[in-house]
C-alpha cells in the first residue's frame, strides 16, 4: 500500500471517528497479507478492531461510573471455601438470562460468606455484556432519597436508581429503617418491578424484613414484588474475612 493511499485512509479514519485505524491500519495490512485475507474478512478484521477497542472503552468507563467497590469476576471467587454454595446455579445466573428477563437475584447469609463478591462478579459480566449498572448500599441509597426528599427533588434522585438495567442493592438489614425509609425502598421496587433486574444482598432471612423495614404490610408488599421474578441463593458457611486468621478446622486461631 503506498503511502499517498495510507495517508488518505486515515484521513478518511479520522473524519469517521475511526480513531484506532488510523494507528493500525499498518499493521492490519501486514496482518491480512500474511493471512491472505479476502476483501469481505480484511473489512471484518477492520470493523473488529475498531469495535473492540470501543467496547473496551465502554466496559472501562462503565465499570469506573458504577459504584462498584471493586471488579472482581467469578474466577477470582473461591467456591470450594464455600462447599454448599451451589455452583451451577451461580454460573447458570452469570449467562445474563435474569438481566434479559428483567428478574432478580437475592443473596442471603450472614456477613463475610461472599454475597458482595458474587454480586459485584455478575455486575461486571453484565456491564461487558452491555448492560448498564450501578452498586450501592442500602444505607446510601435511603440516606441520599432521604436528602432528595427534603429539597423536592426525590423523584429526579430516584430516577437514577431506576435508569440502570441492573441495580445493586448491598447490606439490606444491616441498619433498620423507619416507615418512611421503607416507603421509599417500596417506590424503588415498585417502579424496578418486570422493568429492570436488582441483585440484592441480605444477612436476614425474609421472615425477618419486617423489623428490618419496620412495617410488616410494606415488607410484604416489597417482597411481593421482589421475588416475583426471582433467584434466590442462600450462603451459610464460613466468613472469608475470617479464614486467614483463624484454623477453621480446628476452630482454634492460626499461629503467626
Amino acid at each position: 500500500m503506498n503511502s499517498l493511499t495510507s495517508d488518505r485512509i486515515r484521513d478518511h479514519a479520522t473524519k469517521l471517528g475511526l480513531t484506532h485505524l488510523t494507528e493500525s491500519i499498518g499493521p492490519l495490512v501486514d496482518r491480512a497479507e500474511q493471512a491472505q485475507l479476502g476483501y469481505l474478512d480484511f473489512i471484518d478484521l477492520l470493523l473488529g478492531e475498531e469495535v473492540g477497542l470501543r467496547e473496551g472503552r465502554r466496559f472501562r468507563n462503565a465499570l469506573r461510573l458504577s459504584g462498584l467497590p471493586h471488579h472482581k469476576t467469578l474466577d477470582d471467587f473461591d467456591f470450594a471455601f464455600q462447599p454448599d454454595l451451589d455452583v451451577r446455579k451461580v454460573r447458570d445466573l452469570a449467562t445474563l438470562e435474569f438481566a434479559r428477563t428483567k428478574s432478580n437475584v437475592v443473596l442471603l447469609g450472614p456477613p463475610g460468606v461472599g454475597k458482595t463478591m458474587i454480586a459485584v462478579a455478575l455486575a461486571v459480566a453484565a456491564c461487558q455484556a452491555g448492560f448498564s449498572i450501578y452498586f450501592t448500599t442500602l444505607d446510601d441509597l435511603v440516606r441520599k432519597l432521604r436528602a432528595a426528599d427534603t429539597t423536592g427533588r426525590f423523584n429526579r434522585q430516584l430516577a437514577t436508581y431506576l435508569r440502570p438495567a441492573v441495580l445493586i442493592v448491598d447490606e439490606v438489614g444491616y441498619l433498620p429503617l423507619d416507615r418512611a425509609e421503607a416507603n421509599m425502598v417500596f417506590q424503588l421496587v415498585s417502579r424496578r418491578y418486570e422493568r429492570g433486574s436488582m441483585i440484592i444482598t441480605s444477612n436476614k432471612a425474609f421472615t425477618e424484613w419486617g423489623s428490618v423495614l419496620g412495617d410488616d404490610v410494606l415488607a410484604t408488599a416489597i417482597l411481593d414484588r421482589l421475588l416475583h421474578h426471582c433467584d434466590v441463593i442462600n450462603i451459610n458457611g464460613p466468613s472469608y474475612r475470617l479464614k486467614d486468621r483463624f484454623n477453621l478446622t480446628t476452630g482454634g486461631e492460626t499461629m503467626p
